[in-house]
């Protein structure tokens, strides 16, 4: 996963520490009576205190992505998460952070050099330095929280996608078991209590993922806050299709107009095409309705194939239509 590759951020107080003691190790074997021992152990501590220091702040810009290459999908959610403008700030200052110490190192070992009191200089680099890593303290912890919560976001690829909407209860579950036949992957997502659940099946060489996400398209719109309706905005990025599915016996709970209402929303909601599936076709209370365009059951497995099948063109024709388009 593109955020799984950012390494924990050490607070500004450890890095500094962590440098200090290294540097004090460096110049350790290097103490004499000559001057010229004396002034190449002071180097030797500065220098490599601001080694540690530089690297470790330009490594922390490197890991972070380019949130400008980053998917439609994946910059929405770290953007509802964490802010993106917040994280390009923060970087940009451990980035400028870093350069500088690198310029100032350099520039007080030079005056070191014709210095009668080089230890003189080498702590009032040092303070400096301090100073420059305190200023960036708070940026440091902001990175390192904003890289806990990243990490925890789900491994969605970028290939066609099948999102599963509809009421609790109705088979969306079951169907992305049944489609990928496969027990799918549950991944946390941050906007819900239970997780996004992710299969995947191919097709003529074709990878497809099928997504369920269970407390963002299993409600009315009406009942979510702000960042819930966020989230359910960054799926539109996704190369993606909808299936709704409506339990037709109405054995999950939810009348059929309830169904319909959701539905209504999700088509509001979602510039995306919608395939319309009546699903517990097995049971007795089932009915023929006019709202959706198949039917299927996912206990018996009857319908599935036909429903995939379908879904497949869709995918197919709005890729097909997106070329059109920009041709």
């Amino acid at each position: 996963m593109i955020f799984e590759k950012i390494p924990t951020i050490r607070t500004s107080d450890e890095l500094i520490d962590k440098a200090f003691r290294r540097g004090v190790r460096a110049a350790t074997g290097k103490k004499s009576s000559s001057r010229a021992s004396f002034l190449e152990s002071q180097e030797s501590m500065l220098l490599t205190s601001a080694n540690i220091l530089t690297d470790n702040l330009a490594n922390i810009s490197k890991k972070f992505p380019n949130f400008d290459e980053l998917s439609g999908f994946y910059y929405e959610l770290a953007d509802i998460l964490v802010g993106v403008d917040r994280l390009r700030t923060s970087l940009s200052r451990v980035a400028w952070t870093s350069e500088k110490i690198h310029d100032l190192t350099r520039e007080y070992v030079g005056r070191m050099r014709g210095s009668p009191t080089p230890e003189n200089l080498r702590k009032q680099c040092f303070g400096r330095i301090g100073s420059l890593m305190d200023s960036i303290s708070k940026d440091l912890l902001l990175l390192n929280e904003a890289r806990n919560i990243l990490r925890k976001l789900p491994d969605v690829h970028e290939e066609p996608t099948i999102v599963v909407a509809g009421y609790p209860n109705t088979g969306k579950s079951s169907f992305v078991t049944a489609a990928t036949k496969a027990t799918p992957e549950v991944a946390s997502y941050p906007f819900t209590t239970k997780g996004v659940s992710i299969g995947h099946f191919s097709r003529d060489d074709q990878r497809y993922q099928v997504i369920d996400t269970p407390g963002l398209l299993d409600r009315p719109m009406s009942e979510r806050n702000d960042i819930e309706l966020q989230a359910i905005t960054a799926l539109k990025h996704l190369d993606a299709v909808v299936l709704f599915l409506i339990d037709a016996s109405e054995n999950c709970g939810y009348t059929i107009e309830e169904q319909k209402n959701l539905l209504q929303e999700v088509r509001s909601q979602f510039d995306l095409p919608i395939l319309v599936v009546s699903n517990k076709s097995d049971l007795p209370h089932f009915q023929d309705l006019d709202v959706t365009d198949m039917s299927m059951s996912t206990a018996t497995g009857e319908g599935i194939e036909e429903v995939l099948s379908t879904l497949v063109e869709m995918i197919k024709e709005k890729k097909n239509d997106r070329i059109s388009v920009q041709t």
